[in-house]
C-alpha cells in the first residue's frame, strides 16, 4: 500500500523522490511514527511535500489512497504491522514494568498479548473514559468519540475521528486552483526585497546593546523598519474580450495592492499606445502620456501588463489600427518602448495557454516582447512571472 500511495503522488504531479520515501520507511522503522493513521499522515506530508501549493494535492491522494483505514491491520495487514507500531500501541495501555517484560517477545506474542489484554476486562467497559472501551471517550475501543481515538475491534460508527487529509484546508494554495486573493498573495510575495527606509520606527537591538556598553549607560538606537522596496506599475487591458476576466482581474488588483506598497496601476484596451488612463470610467477625459509615464517611472520599476492579447494583427502591427482612436504609431512601437524602458517587465494572460497559438495576435506580442515574458494567469503561472521579475 505505502508504494502504492507513492506512485499515486508521482501520478498527481507531486514532485516525491525516492529519498523521501525512504524517509518514510525509515521513519516506520525506527518507530518515529505512532500507531496512528493521523500521525502517519502528518509524517509523511512534511517528509514527502516540499512547497504548500502540493498540499491540497497531498490531501486528495491520501484520503484516496487510505479511505477508510483507522487501524494498524487495516494498513498493512497483520502479518505486516511494524513491531514499532505494536509496541508504542501497547505501551500506551501498560505500565513501563510491563512493557519492559515484553520487550523480548516476538511480534506473535505481543498480538497475543494484546488480545488478552482486551479479554482480561472482567466485563464490558461502556462510556467513559477508561483506557479500553466501547463508546464514550476512551482513546481505545471502538464506537466512541474520542476524536484522537485508536479503534481496537469492532466498527467505527461515528465516523468522529479527525481526519484532517479530508477537510482539504489547503486547496486555497493548490497550483492549480482557480485564483484567488489568499493565494495570489503567496505567489506575488516571491517578488520582495527589503530595505530600510523612511523614519525610524523600530528599536535596533543590536545597536543599542553596542551603544550602551560603549556609553556605559542606556542609549536606545533606531532605525528605519524594512520593507518591501519593490516597485510594481500594473497595466490592465480592459473592455471587449478582456470582460469575462474581469474577477480574475479584480483579484489580482486586490492581492497586489495588499503586497506592493509601491504600486501604480493604469489601463488600456487591447494594445498599449500613446495614452493610458488611470480611471476607467473618465478613460477618455483624464489619457496620461504613455511618454510621461516613462519618464516619471525609473528603470528600475517592474511592469505588470495583464492582458489576453487577443485582438486583430493589425492594431499592433499599423498605425491607425486602434478601434477606439486613431493611433499615429503602431502598437509594436509602443510595446518595444516599453520592454526598453523598463527591462524588468512581464504580461499575465488569463487566456489557457493552450490557446496561445492559434492566436496570431498573441503571438506577435510574444515575438515583441520575448516569449519568456508571457505567463498565464494562473497560481503556477504568477508563481514563475515573479520569479522572472526577481532575477
Amino acid at each position: 500500500m505505502l508504494h502504492r500511495f507513492f506512485t499515486h503522488l508521482r501520478a498527481a504531479k507531486i514532485p516525491v523522490t525516492t529519498r523521501e520515501y525512504l524517509t518514510v520507511l525509515e521513519a516506520l522503522h525506527k518507530g518515529a511514527i505512532e500507531p496512528d493513521i493521523s500521525h502517519f499522515y502528518s509524517v509523511s506530508r512534511a517528509a514527502l511535500v516540499k512547497d504548500e501549493k502540493n498540499f491540497d494535492k497531498f490531501d486528495q491522494v491520501f484520503a484516496h489512497v487510505f479511505k477508510g483505514v483507522e487501524t494498524l491491520g487495516e494498513l498493512f495487514g497483520e502479518e505486516e504491522i511494524p513491531q514499532d507500531w505494536l509496541e508504542a500501541m501497547l505501551q500506551r495501555m501498560l505500565s513501563e514494568e510491563e512493557m519492559a517484560e515484553l520487550k523480548a517477545l516476538p511480534f506473535d506474542e505481543l498480538m497475543e498479548t494484546l488480545k488478552k489484554r482486551l479479554e482480561e476486562q472482567e466485563k464490558r467497559h461502556e462510556g467513559g473514559n477508561k483506557w479500553i472501551g466501547t463508546g464514550g471517550t476512551s482513546p481505545y475501543g471502538h464506537s466512541g468519540y474520542n476524536p484522537a481515538g485508536v479503534r481496537i475491534g469492532g466498527q467505527s460508527q461515528h465516523k468522529k475521528a479527525v481526519k484532517v487529509w479530508e477537510q482539504r484546508r489547503y486547496q486555497d494554495l493548490d497550483g492549480d486552483r482557480e485564483l484567488g486573493t489568499r493565494n495570489l498573495k503567496v505567489a506575488l510575495r516571491r517578488l520582495r526585497k527589503f530595505a530600510r527606509d523612511g523614519a525610524q520606527e523600530e528599536l535596533d537591538l543590536d545597536g543599542t546593546i553596542g551603544a550602551t556598553a560603549k556609553q556605559g549607560w542606556l542609549d536606545v538606537i533606531m532605525r528605519p523598519e524594512r520593507r518591501n522596496a519593490i516597485k510594481v506599475m500594473a497595466l490592465f487591458d480592459v473592455g471587449g474580450s478582456m470582460d469575462p476576466y474581469v474577477h480574475m482581474c479584480e483579484e489580482l488588483f486586490s492581492a497586489a495592492r495588499s503586497t506592493f506598497k509601491n504600486l501604480e496601476y493604469f489601463y488600456f484596451h487591447n494594445c498599449p499606445y500613446e495614452g493610458m488612463w488611470r480611471t476607467n470610467l473618465r478613460r477618455r477625459a483624464e489619457t496620461v502620456s504613455t511618454f510621461d509615464m516613462m519618464h516619471k517611472y525609473p528603470h528600475d520599476w517592474k511592469v505588470i501588463i495583464v492582458g489576453d492579447a487577443s485582438m486583430a494583427p493589425y492594431e499592433i502591427t499599423h498605425a491607425g489600427g486602434s478601434v477606439e482612436h486613431w493611433n499615429e504609431e503602431a502598437g509594436s512601437v509602443w510595446l518595444k518602448r516599453l520592454v526598453n524602458t523598463w527591462p524588468d517587465l512581464v504580461w499575465l494572460n488569463p487566456q489557457p495557454e493552450k490557446w496561445w497559438d492559434y492566436s496570431q495576435s498573441t503571438r506577435i506580442i510574444q515575438d515583441i516582447i520575448g516569449p519568456h515574458r508571457m505567463f498565464g494567469l494562473t497560481l503556477e503561472g504568477v508563481d514563475a512571472a515573479m520569479k522572472e521579475l526577481g532575477r
